[in-house]
């Protein structure tokens, strides 16, 4: 919220809406979110056990 110019831009855009800066933050966290999600390695869950090693 310090150093990007367009975090700055939205913080100033949702305060003038009105909400609190905690609102803010969460809804900062939920974009990063987003914007990550896609870029992580997907798993694939299977029914079968693995095998157990001694």
């Amino acid at each position: 919220m310090k150093y990007d110019q367009r975090t700055r831009d939205y913080v100033a855009r949702r305060t003038a809406e009105g909400l609190a800066k905690k609102d803010i933050i969460r809804c900062l966290k939920r974009f990063v979110a987003r914007e990550i999600c896609p870029h992580l390695p997907h798993t694939i869950q299977t029914t079968e056990s693995l095998p157990q090693t001694a």
